[in-house]
């Protein structure tokens, strides 16, 4: 049996961590899913100059002082991409890569989705679409397989699937060197459209097309609504209220994926908000 957590959070921005650390000052078993700089965004801003206290801070220097602070208070950030989210009632299920982990409320910190959906890939989600190939990869035993690739662990995934799969196709979209196996085959064009009856057939690209069984799309993130089915977005981000309350019970939302405006101090402010309402409703249980 998976080990069950009383908050899970996604997303190790400033939303993120704030909300961390204030359930983990209240007694509350926290797991962060995110990476050790916390926010890409944040790492490379080159001066911020509106965070009090901080005046002209380099964002690099800020994410030092906010990894002091949870080194501080021991909370870890868990390196590992969460591929799904399921409601089950009194607790919510993480799926991330084989693993699965379980937590009495869920609180969501994703930042916000930049750039569409490709066309068909929703339509076909779960029918040949797919966000984690480790997990899928068993169904596509002696099937052609292609992966669009936005990182370089979509390089590892693909490694893993050629070894089952009759054929695979990588795209990258990021210019990096890629460290794929001899038998998977690079193809450097722009994916337009997944296309297909039943099931995934083809993918359309700007100069060509192939014929697939499988098209993984393994994107830094994936979009709320893809991540956590029947939760309620309004325009492209996630519906919340003054609570930071979802439309799904024990489960939160705070900082750029929820609106406007894309500021730190604004998801700080929310990560504080949707941890304190988490912690109320497990003591309320």
């Amino acid at each position: 049996m998976s080990e069950r957590y009383d908050i899970a959070i996604v997303g190790s921005g400033p939303a993120g961590i704030t909300a961390a650390v204030n359930a983990t000052i209240r007694n509350k078993k926290v797991i962060v899913f995110g990476n050790k700089d916390l926010s890409k965004k944040l790492y490379k801003a080159p001066k911020i100059d509106n965070y009090i206290g901080f005046p002209g801070v380099t964002g690099k220097n800020l994410v030092k002082e906010f990894q002091n602070h949870l080194k501080e208070m021991d909370i870890e950030i868990t390196e590992k991409k969460v591929d799904s989210i399921y409601n089950m009632g009194d607790y919510y299920s993480l799926m991330v890569n084989n693993e699965m982990y379980e937590s009495k409320t869920l609180i969501l910190a994703t930042g916000v989705q930049f750039g569409k959906p490709f066309k068909g890939e929703k339509e076909f989600l779960g029918r040949g679409v797919g966000y984690c190939a480790t997990c899928d990869a068993p169904l596509y035993k002696n099937k052609i397989v292609t992966i669009i690739g936005y990182n370089k662990e979509a390089v590892e995934e693909a490694n893993y699937v050629s070894e089952l799969a009759s054929r695979v196709y990588f795209i990258p979209m990021f210019k990096n060197k890629h460290k794929l196996n001899d038998n998977i085959e690079i193809i450097k064009d722009v994916p337009i459209e997944i296309i297909g009856n039943t099931k995934v057939e083809k993918l359309l690209l700007k100069d060509t097309e192939i014929v697939t069984d499988g098209v993984f799309i393994l994107r830094d993130s994936i979009a709320p609504d893809q991540l956590v089915p029947g939760i309620e977005i309004e325009g492209s981000h996630i519906k919340v209220n003054k609570n930071m309350e979802t439309n799904l019970k024990g489960c939160y939302a705070s900082g750029d994926c929820v609106g406007k405006p894309y500021q730190y101090l604004k998801s700080m402010g929310e990560g504080q908000v949707a941890a304190l309402n988490a912690v109320s409703y497990i003591d309320n249980l």
